[in-house]
Order: structure tokens, then C-alpha cells, then sequence
């Protein structure tokens, strides 16, 4: 499918089959391509031998604050490639669409929630998932449909499509890091809602005027789905996905009112480095954060979910504190508190992605990658707050109304841990000076979700 402007959205007309095999602003990635490896027979997980390159595309340059941002990728250089093996190759700890969805009970989880065994992956969501990034994917759709074949994802290609913001296609990002980017967060926001119809926004490129028009373009697609005009009683529901962000300004503000559309829940990552950054700190966005699932080495089951070091969160400088916060007073202060929210964001806890496009000029000859940094919680959580109002069939009416509802588990134990997994382990911010602790803290907000129940 060809990647169209607005007035002529259109997308291909072929349905994969379920599953055939088993198998900043900040981007916020950490990759790798698998190195070839076997899973001994005692089950004890394979070493990833690599090398780590922090690229030139993770470098902001002098007075790009508040007018143009970057991603915050660790690219990890693989030795070796392997024949493809579930999921896609045996032996590793890395998630899958399937082991999350056991982690966060979107299935009916299986003792460890091994990647190497656990094939189960969610079949909800409805209404639309708008993701926004930077620059041009051209094998966007066919690097999603690998995907979902892989990993056993219902697709129906219908449901996907392409959108140009500025109404012609951007050029690609050289570099590649913006397409895989784009292809983690269509990948992993379908994998939680694989029957909510999926927009890829594509900015004219990372520049924050071109990014929040992406959103304004973003937010009537899913109030208003493919029509050229968008009625003020547009009926359409559902998430804007934003896997970027900078460093906070005092005049972030007055990009608040862009992610207030009507029946939008607007999701964006908390950074991968200690503080607060925008759009994650705006009163009107859901900001995801970053845990670690550590895994054992004998045998690739779960042990804990536990704090991600490098994870987003904060007091914000600049944000008051928003009403839906007021069971944290005391714990945040005067100011918005982030993340809300967290999922896996680790990179060593990292996710399976597939994207065919160079990465700084390099071809990843299997095309597969592993990937980490709240990147990954943006998308995984847009996903799940859809799934969830699918479930329920109340969609919120806005950001404001879904942190509130968030939130207020807090006042009842019962339905906080039947909501969330309180993450009670590690340390985060700047000197790891933050603990995570019971109920909300700086390193993982309310906790990673747990079942599609308060949300």
C-alpha cells in the first residue's frame, strides 16, 4: 500500500490468517539484531554477544530546545545472525506481543510467561490508534505484516493506513532511526489492539511544529476516520500514540490545547533519562514509563516486574498539578507528577520488532531487532487503554477523564491491585535518588497494568 495524503486515504485489501508460527522529543530506543544461539537443554537462556553504539541521531545540537528534537537510541551491534526460530529465534528472553500479554494479564496468563512458550495474544480493541512520528517508513505495511504473521496477530490490512500530515510524502530520516520508530509503534500498539484501525501520522519531520500538526491530523483522524472534514459531533474514539519528547520549556503550555480533541486519550513516552520531559509532562496526555521484566537465566520464566534505572519521571517544572492527581498530593508536590503509567522499557528486557529499512546505512540481514526505552511503553500502553475501553465499551472523553479514572483506584486498595501491578522494586531519577514504592512513585507512576479491568 502506498502511503496517501488525507483527501485519498486508501489501503490494500489483504487479511493475514492468525498464527502461522510460533515463534526524544524522544524515540527512546536501545536495538539489536539476534545473534545465533540455542537454547541449551536445560532451558537456561542464550548470551546476546554485541557491541553498544550510540548514534549521531541521539545528539541534540545547540538551540534545538523547544524547536526540533532527537531520538535517544542505543544501538546494539549484533556478531551473528540466526535462521529464523520462534519466537522469532529460540533460546532468548526478549519479549513477544504474546509473553506481555501474559505479563499483563490481557490473556489468561501461563506460569512465567515465557516468550519461548507463550503464543497467546490478545484479540480486542475497536475504534482507532493514531501513532505520530517523524519522517517517512516506506515498508511500514509490509514490515507490519511480517509482524503480525510472525507472532500470530490477526491483521486486516484494510484496517491500516498511511497519512502524510502535510498532505506529500517527507523524506526518510537517513539514519533510519525514525523508521524503526515507526515501526515499533505501529508493531506493538496493534499487537495489544490487533482490531482497532491503525494510522500511521507521518510529520514532515522532528521539528515540534511539524509533529504537533501531525497530532491536530492525528487527532480528527480518529474523531473522524478517512473524511476531509471533521464535524464538531465526530463519533470516532480512541488513543494519539507519541513515542518523542524534549526537554521541558516554560512556554510548553501553550501546546496543552493540541491534545484536548474531543474522545481522544492522548499517550505519550516519559523519557529514558531522569526528569520530566513534554509532551509527557502536559495535564492532557497519559505519560508512559519503563520498567524491567527480569527473567531467570535457567529457565526464562518471569521473576519480577521491577523499576527500569534509566526511566522518565518527575516533578515537572513547568505543569501544575492537574486535579486527577489529588490522591498524590503529598507524595508529588505543587507540580504534574510523571510517568502515569509503565510497561517494559528496558532494552536488556527489550521487545522483538521487524523493520526492513538501513539503519545508518547497515541492513540488518534478518530484519529483526530487539528493542528498548519508553519507545516501546507508548505504543503497549495506547494498545491496552484501547483493548480495555473495547472491553468495557466506554471509550474516555478525554486524557483528563482516563487519568482520573487511573487514579482513582488509588482510593480503593481492592481496585488498585486489581488494576495494576505495583512496582515495589528499584530505583530511578537523578542519583537513582527515587525508590520505587507502594502506590504511585517517579519511577513507574500507578505501576504497569493488570488486566484490561480500571481503565
Amino acid at each position: 500500500m502506498m502511503p496517501l495524503s488525507l483527501p485519498a486515504l486508501r489501503s490494500s485489501g489483504a487479511v493475514l490468517p492468525a498464527r502461522l508460527a510460533p515463534v526524544a522529543l524522544t524515540a527512546a530506543l536501545c536495538l539489536a539484531a539476534a545473534p545465533a544461539a540455542a537454547q541449551s537443554a536445560s532451558g537456561r537462556l542464550a548470551p546476546s554477544h554485541h557491541k553498544l553504539v550510540i548514534p549521531a541521531s541521539s545528539q541534540a545540537e545547540p538551540g534545538d530546545l523547544s524547536v526540533r528534537a532527537h531520538t535517544n537510541i542505543r544501538l546494539i551491534v549484533p556478531v551473528a545472525t540466526a535462521p529464523a526460530e520462534a519466537p522469532p529465534y529460540l533460546g532468548y528472553g526478549y519479549e513477544t506481543p504474546a509473553s506481555l500479554a501474559c505479563i499483563y494479564e490481557l490473556v489468561r496468563p501461563i506460569s512465567g510467561c515465557n516468550p519461548n512458550s507463550t503464543t497467546n495474544t490478545p484479540d480486542g480493541g475497536s475504534q482507532s490508534i493514531a501513532i505520530v512520528d517523524a519522517y517517512d517508513d516506506p515498508g511500514a505495511l509490509n514490515d507490519l505484516e511480517t509482524f503480525a504473521l510472525q507472532f500470530g496477530v490477526p491483521l486486516d490490512s484494510n484496517k491500516f493506513s498511511v497519512v502524510y500530515a502535510a498532505g506529500s510524502a517527507p523524506t526518510v530520516d537517513p539514519t533510519g532511526g525514525w523508521e524503526l520508530e515507526e515501526s515499533l509503534d505501529i508493531e506493538y500498539a496493534h499487537a495489544m489492539a490487533p482490531h482497532a484501525t491503525l494510522y500511521l501520522v507521518e510529520a514532515a519531520s522532528n521539528y515540534n511544529t511539524d509533529l504537533f500538526y501531525a497530532v491536530t491530523v492525528a487527532s480528527n483522524l480518529v474523531r473522524c476516520g478517512r473524511t476531509t472534514t471533521c464535524p464538531p459531533n465526530a463519533k470516532g474514539k480512541g488513543e494519539v500514540s507519541m513515542s518523542w519528547g524534549g526537554s521541558e520549556w516554560t512556554g510548553e503550555t501553550a501546546w496543552d490545547p493540541i491534545m484536548a480533541a474531543p474522545n481522544v486519550v492522548y499517550v505519550a513516552s516519559a523519557g529514558d533519562s531522569a526528569g520530566v520531559i513534554y509532551p509527557s509532562a502536559s495535564p492532557n496526555v497519559v505519560s508512559a514509563g519503563g520498567t524491567s521484566t527480569a527473567r531467570s537465566l535457567d529457565t526464562g520464566n518471569l521473576i519480577q516486574e521491577i523499576a527500569w534505572s534509566d526511566a522518565g519521571g518527575g516533578a515537572s517544572q513547568v505543569e501544575p498539578r492537574p486535579g486527577y492527581q489529588r490522591p498524590i498530593a503529598g507524595y508529588a508536590g505543587p507540580t504534574r507528577a510523571t510517568p502515569d503509567i509503565s510497561s517494559d522499557a528496558n532494552p536488556n528486557t527489550g521487545v522483538w520488532i521487524y523493520d526492513s529499512f538501513p539503519y545508518e546505512g547497515i541492513s540488518n540481514p534478518s530484519y529483526w531487532w530487539i528493542v528498548g526505552g519508553t519507545s516501546v511503553a507508548a505504543p503497549t500502553i495506547s494498545g491496552i487503554l484501547n483493548a480495555a475501553a473495547t472491553q468495557s465499551g466506554h471509550f474516555a472523553s478525554s486524557s483528563a477523564a482516563e487519568l482520573t479514572l487511573l487514579y482513582s483506584e488509588l482510593d480503593s486498595p481492592y481496585a488498585y491491585r486489581a488494576s495494576f501491578n505495583d512496582i515495589t522494586y528499584g530505583a530511578c531519577n537523578y542519583y537513582s535518588g527515587t525508590f520505587s514504592s507502594r502506590g504511585y512513585d517517579f519511577c513507574t507512576g500507578l505501576g504497569s497494568p493488570e488486566t484490561l479491568f480500571g481503565k
